[in-house]
């Protein structure tokens, strides 16, 4: 059986997704679950029907890694190599993205701030003891006790 893929374009070569994991600090399975939902093109496949990409994808897949190690959503990652992918395109609408993502990291870390205050208020409170008289499960079990009276948004923020 004839080997399936073309020949890669001039400079480039064929890699395993094993050494394209490797290149660009990724496990296999994320590889596959990025190419699955899109974000990276699905590779050819050879004779014993193994991916094999180009070492473009390692750039590719390293941008993608990054832009999630900075908490972009899969959407904005998307978005950013929709425009990534027209290298004429003036940067305007990647700024508006950053400065949006910005914000709500901003606002996730006001959240946090609020989250680990309460927990030291609440900690310091505490005379230990039995549970019975914990102040921690007090508060808890008593949001007026709470130093702020709206939610903390703590689950919402830490995942």
């Amino acid at each position: 059986m004839k080997d399936q893929n073309p020949e890669p374009p001039a400079n480039e070569r064929y890699i395993g997704i094993g050494e394209l994991a490797r290149e660009s600090g990724c496990k296999p399975e994320t590889v596959r679950y990025y190419e699955h939902i899109g974000l990276l093109p699905s590779a050819p496949r050879n004779e014993g029907n193994q991916r094999r990409y180009t070492t473009t994808a390692i750039r590719r897949l390293t941008f993608i890694r990054h832009a999630r190690d900075f908490g972009f959503s899969v959407e904005a990652v998307r978005e950013l190599l929709q425009m990534a992918d027209q290298p004429a395109m003036p940067c305007d609408e990647v700024d508006t993205l950053a400065k949006r993502h910005l914000a709500e990291v901003e606002a996730r870390l006001a959240r946090l701030t609020a989250v680990r205050d309460e927990l030291q208020r609440m900690i310091q409170q505490c005379a230990g003891g039995n549970i019975g008289h914990c102040h921690i499960i007090d508060v808890l079990s008593d949001h007026r006790l709470c130093k702020h009276s709206g939610p903390h948004g703590g689950a919402d923020v830490i995942g």
